[in-house]
């Protein structure tokens, strides 16, 4: 792709738009995965006891141990699902986007 082509597609209406959408994803899951790691330092820092209970009587297993592994699970879906949404439909987007603005419609 040449420089006109790319400048094109950049400053085409639909690019522009499929960016913003991306941009606003990626910052609403970025704060929902800060919200949950502050949460989850926040508890530790001010109900430690919290954490420290024993899943079960006599057990060595703590809250903590579960509510870590939670918050490394999240942010591994929330992640893999903001992949999925920007290697998928704005991905695709942007091929048609590609398209128009080459005349392959």
């Amino acid at each position: 792709m040449d420089k006109q082509t790319a400048q094109q597609v950049l400053s085409h209406p639909k690019f522009k738009q499929m960016a913003q959408q991306k941009a606003l994803i990626g910052w609403s899951f970025s704060a929902v995965v800060f919200v949950m790691y502050v949460a989850y330092i926040w508890l530790i820092g001010t109900a430690p006891e919290m954490f420290g209970k024993p899943v079960s009587e006599g057990s060595i297993t703590t809250w903590g141990i579960y509510a870590g592994i939670f918050v490394i699970v999240f942010s591994f879906i929330t992640t893999g699902i903001y992949v999925s949404i920007a290697n998928g439909k704005f991905e695709e987007m942007t091929k048609e986007v590609v398209r128009e603005v080459q005349g392959e419609e």
